[in-house]
């Protein structure tokens, strides 16, 4: 079980004057991918994502490769995240640029349709095969996103191209100098399967995330897997600390159990308990006026 020590030095005097404002935790979120692909195609997200409103998340990230029926699934699961007041994402599988650097605008453009039909003011997308011959594409994304008023955030993928701390540095150099900015989505997970260090890329990347995928890892003998942070063999607090407080989290490590409920009540619980602390200690260090 994850254990949060949230204790700090104490300050031996109180200056006088307003208390300053308390720090407040990012969102947490869950990736209905964390329920597992069979069990998430037979029930269906509709299903997970009231599962997991009801046990205390801010919102779901909802998996384009997971869908079975999208023109009944999507806007069934606006209805009730909007109902709620929640949060929503819509993450699709499809890559931003063909393997020949192509900007992909049927793939974006369908990503862009779903996002609208689910309420989801961000899309999270991979960059796939992005290299010299895409910069003279940055308009026509700027163009396409204007239009639909979505944020797209880029995710750290598991493949050489789009998932290295060199390639996202080169994609996001690129976009910058360009005068587009785009946030990104920070697995934390990801970059073990690349055989890359975390940590640095997060120092690295850190201005650039907007959002933040939580997922320890283990080693097994033939591959990493994904398992909840308490149970990770990397070094996944400081990592966090070196990311930005205020953006969402979200819970992408494995959530099953005999009661799923309760399950994922707890991890949420823990996830809020260790976000909430850390941003007091954060709150603790910045300076007052």
């Amino acid at each position: 079980m994850m254990r949060i020590d949230a204790s700090g030095p104490a300050s031996a005097s109180h200056a006088s004057g307003p208390a300053a404002p308390r720090p407040t935790a990012p969102p947490i979120l869950i990736s209905l991918s964390a329920f597992g692909a069979a069990e998430v195609r037979r029930h269906g997200q509709l299903w997970f994502t009231r599962l997991s409103n009801a046990a205390g998340a801010d919102g779901v990230e909802v998996r384009s490769e997971l869908l079975v029926d999208p023109a009944a699934e999507l806007p069934a699961i606006a209805d009730a995240v909007h109902a709620t007041g929640k949060r929503v994402v819509y993450s699709c599988a499809d890559c931003l640029w063909t393997a020949d650097g192509t900007l992909d605008v049927p793939a974006l453009d369908r990503a862009l349709a779903a996002a609208r039909t689910l309420g989801a003011p961000r899309l999270k997308m991979a960059i796939g095969g992005f290299g010299p011959a895409s910069h003279t594409t940055f308009d026509l994304l700027q163009d396409r996103l204007h239009e639909a008023g979505t944020e797209l955030v880029i995710e750290n993928d598991q493949t050489p191209a789009a998932g290295t701390l060199a390639a996202l540095q080169d994609f996001f150099d690129a976009a910058n100098a360009h005068g587009i900015f785009l946030g990104m989505t920070f697995d934390m997970g990801n970059w073990h399967w690349i055989g890359e260090c975390p940590l640095q890329a997060a120092h690295a990347l850190a201005p650039q995330v907007r959002y933040v995928h939580c997922k320890g890892v283990q080693r097994q003998p033939q591959r990493w897997v994904a398992v909840p942070l308490a149970e990770s063999g990397a070094p996944w607090r400081a990592v966090l600390r070196a990311l930005p407080a205020d953006v969402p989290w979200a819970i992408e490590y494995p959530l099953a159990g005999d009661d799923l409920p309760a399950v994922t009540r707890r991890e949420i619980g823990q996830l809020r308990t260790l976000a909430t602390a850390m941003a007091g200690r954060r709150g603790a260090l910045s300076p007052t006026i």
